[in-house]
């Protein structure tokens, strides 16, 4: 019976007895523990050279997540530090989850790609030439990109994907669709106003619905500036040499090209769903990742919301990134070797482009993996 007692009192009273791992903890896999130790030592020492209050990191492959884990603080003021929950903004990275949205219509019939976008937005002005969602999705429809008196430091709220078009739809194109690239966020809000017109809802509703859902994206969502969003991180950038808080924006008229929240974790299991083609077929995935060619044969390096190329060791990659107000995200992806590595960091001007999350990945790259010799007899 003394033992019995004993037994009963370490599992009802110790802390640390079978109990789950608190939500938000570090995930570490043992298998993986010294290229962890090596990348986490080289986060770490990003977020401190650059004065970074907080970054969040998550490594996986197409089966397993490896790592996940916070640095430093996701509000300065009230020291709440950074965890696997924290939600961060991701910009452009939007872009990346959009075009699954963009998949997914297509595998369903739903959206003809190089249908005039008017036959999804009637609304939308004609132009001087046709353009089609196509073209809108690789950057070459001619849409503009910001402009210095489009006033979006501010808080003005747009109430629907429809009224943000505004900031632009009067403007003409830049040049003959097809015929060059340029990078424009309001192409993706308009091509936000096809997958609302081919998909029958609104573009927040569809997400949710066919992406974030699904693939089991608890962390990802619009970033509401008038709400309480759970998690979410204060957002900084730098003035004259000190962290002062970033500039409050209302990021509604561009949730499709660049205005979603998101954790790194989230981020990978959208690379995840990628490689395995659980939430597309691999017909589609080749679609998106497929650079887009100009009508003269240029090779863009750019598909529908990613980039693709190579890294310094001519390894094939495709990726995105996403710089904002008070944050900045990257999502990388290695389809032949079989992983991904997303960054997220609560700061604008953050410094961490290609060459950081190589540097990052080529911890994992190979690593466990150690021969092992046939028995002798």
């Amino acid at each position: 019976m003394p033992r019995l007692f004993v037994f009963l009192y370490v599992l009802l009273i110790s802390p640390a007895f079978g109990q789950p791992r608190p939500a938000g903890d570090p995930l570490r896999d043992k298998a993986y523990r010294t290229a962890i130790q090596r990348a986490g030592r080289y986060v770490d020492s990003l977020r401190l050279k650059q004065d970074i209050p907080g970054v969040s990191v998550c490594v996986g492959t197409k089966d397993k997540m490896l790592w996940a884990e916070g640095f430093g603080y996701a509000d300065l003021e009230t020291r709440l530090p950074v965890t696997t929950q924290t939600k961060f903004r991701i910009g452009s990275v939007s872009k990346s989850l959009t075009s699954l949205a963009v998949g997914k219509l297509v595998e369903d019939g739903k959206l003809d790609l190089d249908a005039p976008v008017q036959q999804y937005v009637p609304g939308f002005p004609q132009k001087k030439y046709p353009f089609t969602s196509r073209q809108l999705a690789t950057h070459t429809a001619g849409i503009r990109h910001y402009g210095l008196n489009d006033g979006l430091n501010c808080l003005k709220r747009y109430r629907s994907v429809q009224e943000g078009l505004v900031i632009f739809k009067d403007d003409s194109l830049l040049f003959k669709p097809g015929t060059a690239y340029t990078y424009s966020t309001y192409g993706y809000n308009l091509l936000s106003a096809v997958i609302e017109g081919a998909g029958r809802t609104d573009y927040l509703t569809y997400m949710q619905q066919t992406v974030f859902t699904p693939l089991g994206l608890t962390g990802t969502g619009a970033d509401y500036s008038d709400s309480i969003v759970v998690n979410r991180v204060r957002f900084y950038e730098h003035q004259n040499g000190r962290l002062v808080n970033a500039n409050q924006v209302d990021n509604s008229y561009k949730w499709a090209g660049g205005g979603l929240l998101s954790t790194p974790a989230d981020l990978v299991r959208v690379g995840q769903a990628l490689l395995k083609g659980s939430l597309l077929k691999p017909q589609t995935v080749a679609l998106l990742f497929t650079p887009h060619r100009l009508l003269n044969g240029t090779n863009t390096n750019y598909g529908f919301g990613w980039r693709t190329g190579t890294d310094s060791k001519g390894r094939n990659v495709v990726h995105h990134g996403g710089t904002i107000d008070g944050g900045r995200t990257f999502l990388l992806l290695y389809p032949d070797d079989d992983l991904i590595v997303a960054v997220t960091a609560n700061m604008s001007g953050v410094s961490i482009n290609l060459p950081e999350m190589e540097t990052i990945a080529t911890y994992f790259l190979g690593a466990n993996r150690v021969s092992v010799k046939a028995p002798t007899r």
